[in-house]
Parts: structure tokens; C-alpha cells; sequence
């Protein structure tokens, strides 16, 4: 291998570098629509860069992205998702990508979702003795209970099963989410690949009462809040059936709906009197966080949680589902509470009490907004590239075995 990240000191003893090191990425996709998990990947590949290393994604290309990608992008052939045509499914390596990895010659393959041209990235790289690591953004599995089809979790957590114990090592972004991997017998070498947040967007400083009024909502209104892709898989519907009973309570407060998606007509029709902001990001979307009181955010499908992280930076209490992601951020009754999901009712009271209680929103708020000191972007992705140089550096032993 040309180059490599292995540099070894007389004493040889190897030391760990970055520089030089060949990754190719991945990715079902890269920017064509924003999501967390696409950020953390052009986040990451921004970090690898500045430390000297080469990235190559592959990806899906459309004509209009959302943004534009971090760093070299090629494309992959794929197919519009039926019913949800905003998505591609990356289908296979076509022979101009396998002759530009070829070319690239990738000291390390990084694979970021479980699609067909992902799978036949793990065969190229087995077959060549490149090590690869996959990171897990998303409970894939979890999707299945919004389209009734929840009977087919068991075949799907094998079909991931097949996909992840045929890569060397496999990077969550919580603790609570590595453990439910490691239940499911995915892999044996798991480590954690948590996720930051931008302190200059999301900090309680940018709340605007000024912002709040152009919206129509009063100065002395407590405004409980959701900012994330408007689709069903992020709980829209124990969303809305909680607010309905924290209606029929008395309660008194407004609902803020920041974001676009699929699902939005469904939640204006379900949700009348609530005020849609729209797509918003950077400063406009940390102003639009800050503006809220409360974060409501029942989703089961999310590995992380970037939403409650960034609501904790803005100084919200947050009111989560108990499942992978909020588990590990959020702390039970200091920085917010933690419901079994699905149950409306528990969410309604949790709700209720700090719509009624600004003292408790603003102690559970502050203990949220100190516990996201702890995320810093630099130091979290320096913890993938230890991962990637550890992988070759336990292939190169491996190989200079065979070779003795």
C-alpha cells in the first residue's frame, strides 16, 4: 500500500496518522436532501481534509441538491424511491466508479447506509483486502411500523445483520444505539461516533421574541416545538394525538412546526391552529430553536438525535421517546423527561407540567444547555479517523503474518 497513514519510529513502534490516508466514502446520500445524517458526513469529510487525508464519495447526483457536497463526489447510478421520489437508491458500482476506485485505490472503505451499491462496495473491498467500516445513521427496521408492515422487522434486522458483520468494525452515534447493535449480533467491534453541534447557530442568545410576534405568537405564550424533516417515520402522529389531549387538558400554549417534508399537509390538516415556519437552517434555524420553550420530539427512528442536541444547546427542556439517541442525551427529570414511546398520555403530563412550570423549564433547559458543552465537532470526528487508521494498521499485521 502507497502512502501509508503508518508511520514506524526506530523503536517500532507504529504511531497513528492521518495524513495521506485514502478513504472512500459511501453514501445513499451525500446532499441531494438535507438530513443530520448527511451533515455529519460533509462534517466529516471537512475534518478529514484538513488533516491531510484523500476523500472520495460516491453518491447519488441530482440535478438540484440541497447544498453543495463536501469534497470530490462521484456519482452512482439509482433509482427514485416509489412514493417518495425526493430519495435515490444507490443500485450498483458501475464500471466507471469501479475504475475510478480502482484509480483512487482507497486504504479504507467507508460505508454509511445498507443499499445495494453499498453492499457491492463491502465485496470490492473484501476482495482486495481493504478494510471497511460502516457507520450506522438510522434504525432502518423502525421505518416498517409507519408503513404496516412491522411483521417484517425480523427479516430486515437480518438482511443488516448479512450487511454489518461483513465489514470490520462499525461506528453508532450513541451508546444506547451500539447496545441495541450489539444485541442484534450485527458486529463485535463497535465503537461510538457521536455527533456535535455548532454552538455559534444553536445557542439560547439567538432566541427572538421579535421573530416570535412576526409569527403571530404572543410574548407570553409558551411555544411547544418540533424543527426535522416533516415525515410520518419521525412521529407525527403521537405528536399530534399528544397535543390533542394537552388540548382537551386546558393548557394553554402554541405549537411551532419548523421544517419541510412529505408529511406536512397531513400535519397542517391534524394540526390547524399550530404555526408552520417552514425550511430553515443556519442562524435562521438556531434563531428558530431558540424561539421555542419546549422541544416535543416522539421519534423512535433516530440513532442520535441531533434535533434534541441542538434543542439542548438552545436551552430547551426536551420531552423525547425513551429509545436510542435521546436516551443517551437527554437526563430524565434534570435536562427534560423520557417517555416509553408511543404513550400520548405520559407525553400530555410531561407536556402539561412544563407549560405550567417556568421554573422547571428553565432549570431543566440550563442542565440541557451545559450537558451540550460536551459535543464538540473536532474532537468527536477525530474518533472515526482513529477507527479507520486502527482498521489498517490490523490489516497490514494481518498481512505480514500471512507473509511469514
Amino acid at each position: 500500500m502507497n502512502n501509508s497513514p503508518l508511520q514506524h519510529p526506530q523503536d517500532g513502534a507504529p504511531q497513528l496518522r492521518l495524513d495521506g490516508l485514502r478513504i472512500a466514502l459511501f453514501s445513499g446520500n451525500y446532499n441531494y436532501v438535507r438530513d443530520g445524517a448527511n451533515q455529519a458526513l460533509n462534517r466529516l469529510v471537512d475534518y478529514l481534509l484538513r488533516q491531510g487525508a484523500q476523500v472520495r464519495v460516491y453518491s447519488p447526483k441530482v440535478a438540484r441538491p440541497a447544498f453543495e457536497p463536501t469534497g470530490t463526489l462521484i456519482g452512482l447510478p439509482a433509482l427514485a424511491v416509489p412514493g417518495r421520489g425526493e430519495y435515490r437508491v444507490p443500485l450498483a458500482l458501475s464500471p466507471q466508479v469501479r475504475r475510478d476506485l480502482k484509480a483512487f485505490a482507497p486504504d479504507v472503505v467507508h460505508v454509511s447506509s445498507p443499499d445495494p451499491a453499498s453492499h457491492r462496495a463491502v465485496s470490492w473491498a473484501r476482495r482486495r483486502r481493504i478494510p471497511v467500516l460502516a457507520s450506522v445513521h438510522t434504525r432502518f427496521e423502525t421505518y416498517l411500523r409507519y408503513y404496516n408492515m412491522a411483521w417484517l422487522e425480523p427479516a430486515m434486522v437480518a438482511v443488516l445483520r448479512r450487511f454489518y458483520r461483513r465489514c470490520d468494525a462499525l461506528v453508532a452515534p450513541s451508546e444506547s444505539m451500539a447496545q441495541v447493535l450489539r444485541e442484534q449480533r450485527m458486529n463485535y467491534d463497535i465503537g461510538i461516533w457521536s455527533r456535535g453541534v455548532d454552538r455559534e447557530i444553536f445557542t439560547p442568545e439567538r432566541r427572538s421574541m421579535e421573530w416570535r410576534r412576526s409569527l403571530g405568537i404572543g410574548d407570553d405564550e409558551v411555544v411547544l416545538g418540533i424543527f426535522s424533516r416533516l415525515v410520518m417515520e419521525k412521529g407525527l402522529d403521537v405528536f399530534s394525538d399528544a397535543i390533542d389531549e394537552l388540548k382537551r387538558k386546558g393548557s394553554r400554549f402554541r405549537v411551532l412546526v419548523v421544517g419541510e417534508g412529505p408529511a406536512r399537509e397531513w400535519l397542517e390538516n391534524r394540526l390547524p391552529d399550530a404555526v408552520f415556519a417552514g425550511f430553515l437552517s443556519g442562524p435562521d434555524l438556531g434563531k428558530g430553536v431558540a424561539s421555542m420553550d419546549v422541544l416535543f420530539f416522539p421519534s423512535v427512528t433516530e440513532t442520535f438525535g441531533n434535533v434534541t442536541l441542538e434543542a439542548m444547546a438552545c436551552g430547551l427542556p426536551v420531552v423525547a421517546s425513551a429509545a436510542t439517541g435521546s436516551q443517551s442525551l437527554v437526563d430524565d427529570h434534570v435536562s427534560g423527561r423520557l417517555i416509553t414511546p408511543g404513550a400520548v398520555h405520559q407525553f400530555a403530563e410531561a407536556l402539561r407540567a412544563y407549560v405550567e412550570n417556568a421554573d422547571l423549564r428553565a432549570a431543566h433547559g440550563k442542565a440541557g444547555e451545559t450537558r451540550a458543552q460536551e459535543f464538540g465537532w473536532d474532537k468527536i470526528n477525530q474518533a472515526v479517523a482513529d477507527t479507520y487508521v486502527r482498521l489498517v494498521r490490523q490489516r497490514q499485521k494481518r498481512g505480514q503474518k500471512r507473509a511469514g
